[in-house]
């Protein structure tokens, strides 16, 4: 089959990812699900603490389209409750363990900033996605020693479960900007340093993380400069509160800004996108796609002349 013609003003693809033989591309974003092992998570959708719902929540996301599932034991904000590393590993290794037996081929993520946990779920993840900007140094090494892919954060060097509070990056509003490539390029070097190859470096902006509405508003539309650093990158707007404020709209009603959000943040090149709506974003990844020329239309017969067979009928 011929290439899609290209227009040359459309935004290159990041670098590829691979994990698990699997590679996740421009031409085919990748969904990742989120499967929140707790009782508080800022979402009412996403609350698994029981082990079935949680299983139950990953059969649903793999048939609506979720290559990766990233799951988490601990609620990112500060509101809601302690929870100590081996509560973290009583939540998620178990499901780690299902999830890897039911699901060979899906790539598994995990949600933490504690090496401990990620030593807990040896032999069972694909990729350690470390939201909280290397807070445990230890964490990089122990992805390396796992052969796991790494995220690289940026959450504007506060502590883990630290909301932001009247925070600035001079000169403001662009200097968010200049901060963000330069943490995410450190933090790739270091991941290189520790063995990771860079095809399992992510980069992540984290929007939200230590940031306001303004700043995440600002780095959306500002991907390409991540992208431009060589590695995948990965954006995580699913209902953030930076959604919510431009639209004044709760968590259950930020779908639409959501959406709008993926599909700039895929026409600028990023490959990953971490969600709670699986089918909707897979939908608008794929729309993109084939908007920017890498991906073929699934039907296309509008407009086509009848075929003809070979007796002429």
């Amino acid at each position: 089959m011929d290439e899609p013609a290209r227009d040359d003003a459309v935004p290159r693809g990041a670098a590829t990812l691979r994990l698990r033989g699997q590679e996740v591309s421009s031409a085919r974003p990748a969904v990742m699900a989120i499967i929140n092992r707790t009782r508080d998570s800022f979402w009412g959708g996403n609350r698994h603490a029981e082990l079935d719902s949680a299983m139950a929540a990953l059969a649903t996301a793999v048939d609506l389209g979720a290559e990766i599932v990233d799951v988490g034991g601990v609620r990112a904000g500060q509101e809601g409750e302690d929870v100590t590393a081996a509560m973290e590993i009583e939540r998620v290794v178990p499901f780690l363990e299902r999830a890897r037996e039911a699901y060979p081929t899906v790539i598994l993520s995990l949600d933490t900033w504690r090496s401990q946990v990620a030593s807990a779920a040896r032999g069972l993840v694909d990729l350690v996605n470390d939201t909280w900007q290397g807070a445990d140094p230890d964490l990089v090494h122990v992805a390396a020693e796992l052969g796991a892919g790494y995220v690289v954060s940026h959450s504007g060097g506060l502590p883990p479960r630290t909301d932001p509070t009247a925070v600035s990056y001079p000169p403001e509003p662009d200097g968010v900007r200049a901060d963000v490539v330069r943490v995410l390029s450190t933090g790739a070097e270091r991941a290189l340093a520790a063995g990771i190859p860079g095809d399992r470096i992510l980069l992540d902006p984290t929007l939200d993380f230590g940031k306001t509405t303004q700043h995440s508003l600002t780095l959306l539309r500002s991907s390409a400069e991540v992208v431009a650093l060589g590695f995948p990158v990965m954006q995580a707007l699913s209902r953030k509160d930076f959604v919510g404020e431009t639209l004044d709209l709760e968590a259950d009603e930020r779908l639409e800004g959501t959406l709008a959000s993926t599909a700039v943040a895929a026409w600028l090149g990023v490959t990953v996108f971490r969600a709670h709506d699986v089918r909707a974003t897979r939908r608008v990844l794929d729309m993109v796609a084939s908007i920017r020329g890498d991906r073929d239309p699934a039907v296309s017969v509008r407009g086509v002349p009848a075929r003809v067979d070979a007796a002429g009928m």
